[in-house]
């Protein structure tokens, strides 16, 4: 690198193909440059430095997930991507992208100079910013920008008008990501809505961040603003001090920019503390703007929940799941019979325990063991996401864990699933958690003990069983372990056949063949797999054969990795007390009592 205090040189030519004109400045992962490009056009860009990127910024394939968000974008109010490719400097890995260089300004830079803005340029801006939105939103895999500020809104100022464009997607995720997939460090917490906190990202939250933007633009100042400086670079105390200031009624400062009582009520709906208050999509957001929708305001609280069992549809239960014969049959032993037969298991001084824990890898079946149980009790099915409880809003989120329990107790017998179990329940020792998570825990605790006396049965779904408060995991709350593992061989025959049933096959299919060339591959890969089998095969109007499959999976790894499968096996063997010692893993995943 010599005396530089970039990476790249300017004149040095990058693949050949771009020629680099002058550094431009220097992010926490990258280093952004203008560049020239053979056919003389100016361009920009972007430099990641691997080593400085976190775990959930790569793909599965080791690249940036940024390119490959851009990659998957096209629109006039989105940065254009252009080109991408690798580069090895000293001995150190880099990933770059090409897009098109934007001739304008950050509305950042504009607001230093303006402070405040009218009211009709800042709605064309934020129209802009919403379109582009929108956009993010209605592809085929929505996508949440997670990071709209005026820092990363670009103006082009090439035209007769400003056109916004939306740029830096280093937070973006895919809306069926985990939620530890999202990043919170380095976001500014002004513009993250109350969920985004606790890691919760949807189409929601990118609305609430563009409500703060259309206010920070007439009012010179994020909502809801309070002085940092003093708590540092503590973000548990700078986030549990924006929710205390947020506990007040949303303000509007006197101003010299006039400001109709209709935008009052578009950004006061967008700005809603909780989700489900806020516009339900951009498109709607778009119309309040342009004046095309009564705006309703909630009174409602945030520590208002209603809980109303999910109505279990018609099913086939069970039946409908390939292999886990030894797991099914272990819940109609201790939960579905003994929810039937209560005087009988009575005799016996038996009840149905509290609960279960269902764990393992991502996409091997968790969430949907759970709604086929639903479908084979027939009873109360309560399915909860940490959003549906969690608030930031003092002794709110105890509230609402209260009340989910006691709306279950008086509806029993019931079912409560709840996915995500970590981010519900986190370990209260990590140093993470805030005061107002562990006193959340505890209330979990406290309403969970015995509650299978009262006819409620809790099952909890992680992908991260390290990460649950232990105390969740004792005797007389969820009371069985089990683990999920990838499919063995049989399942996975089981599951091609079951899949590809009523698709148009070719005749002698081998499906034993298919699931050994799919080892390690979890379930949600064998339905993706026989997905993308069938549009191959509807491309060509053929059947799907044999080389269609096996193409297919020879194109598509399994997404989860050996060393990630060998360390779910190491969780599996401490949380059943035993020393992991054979590579060899178990059909099931679950100790017999």
């Amino acid at each position: 690198m010599g005396s530089n205090s970039h990476i790249l040189k300017k004149g040095e030519l990058i693949d050949d193909k771009y020629q680099i004109a002058f550094f431009l400045k220097k992010g926490s992962y990258a280093e952004t440059y203008r560049v020239k490009g053979n056919d003389g056009i100016t361009k920009l860009l972007k430099l990641f430095i691997y080593s400085q990127l976190d775990r959930t910024q790569f793909t599965n394939s080791g690249t940036p997930l940024e390119i490959d968000v851009l990659k998957s974008i096209k629109h006039p109010n989105v940065v254009k991507y252009h080109d991408s490719g690798e580069l090895i400097i000293e001995n150190q890995k880099y990933g770059y992208v090409i897009l098109d260089f934007i001739s304008g300004e950050t509305l950042a830079d504009k607001m230093k100079r303006e402070d405040t803005l009218n009211q009709y340029e800042a709605k064309d801006i934020i129209l802009g910013v919403l379109n582009g939105l929108n956009h993010l939103h209605s592809i085929d895999r929505p996508l949440i920008h997670n990071d709209i500020t005026n820092l990363n809104v670009m103006l082009d100022l090439s035209g007769k008008v400003p056109v916004p464009k939306l740029i830096d997607f280093g937070y973006a995720r895919w809306i069926d990501q985990a939620t530890n997939d999202f990043l919170k460090e380095g976001l500014n917490p002004f513009y993250q809505s109350n969920e985004a906190f606790n890691k919760v990202f949807s189409v929601q939250s990118d609305i609430f961040s563009v409500g703060a933007l259309y206010y920070h633009l007439l009012f010179g100042m994020p909502p809801w603003f309070v002085e940092l400086s003093k708590f540092k670079s503590d973000r548990i105390k700078i986030e549990d001090a924006i929710i205390e200031e947020r506990q007040k009624k949303l303000s509007f400062p006197d101003s010299d920019v006039i400001v109709d009582e209709t935008i009052i009520k578009v950004i006061s709906k967008a700005l809603q503390p909780k989700a489900e208050n806020r516009f339900k999509n951009v498109k709607e957001f778009i119309k309040a703007v342009n004046g095309e929708l009564e705006i309703q305001l909630s009174e409602t609280t945030e520590s208002e929940l209603t809980v109303k069992p999910k109505k279990v549809k018609q099913g086939k239960g069970f039946s409908s799941i390939a292999g886990m014969q030894d797991l099914k049959d272990l819940i109609k032993l201790d939960v579905i019979d003994a929810l039937n037969e209560k005087e009988k298991y009575a005799e016996y001084g038996l009840t149905i325990p509290n609960g279960m824990l269902l764990y393992g890898p991502p996409g091997c079946g968790k969430t949907f063991f759970a709604e086929k149980m639903a479908e084979e009790i027939g009873f109360n099915f309560y399915q909860i996401k940490p959003s549906d409880i969690q608030s930031k809003w003092v002794n709110a989120s105890q509230e609402n864990i209260k009340k989910l329990f006691d709306e279950a107790r008086e509806n029993a017998p019931s079912v409560i699933f709840i996915d995500e179990l970590d981010a519900m329940v986190p370990n209260r020792d990590s140093s993470g958690i805030n005061h107002m998570n562990t006193s959340a825990v505890n209330e979990f605790l406290a309403q969970m003990n015995n509650v299978g006396e009262d006819g409620v049965f809790i099952i909890g779904a992680t992908n991260r069983p390290n990460s649950i408060d232990p105390a969740i995991l004792r005797a007389g709350r969820l009371d069985k372990h089990i683990y999920l593992p990838p499919p063995d061989h049989e399942a996975r025959k089981l599951m091609f056949e079951l899949y590809l049933k009523k698709r148009p096959t070719e005749v002698g299919l081998n499906y034993s063949e298919l699931a050994t060339i799919t080892e390690n591959y979890v379930s949600s890969d064998i339905k993706f797999l026989c997905d993308e089998a069938s549009r191959r095969a509807l491309k060509t109007k053929s059947r799907i054969t044999w080389e269609i499959l096996s193409s297919t999976i020879k194109d598509n790894r399994p997404s989860i990795s050996l060393n990630e499968l060998h360390s779910y096996e190491a969780i599996k063997a401490k949380m059943e007390g035993q020393n992991s010692t054979s590579s060899e893993r178990p059909r099931i995943g679950f100790k017999r009592n």
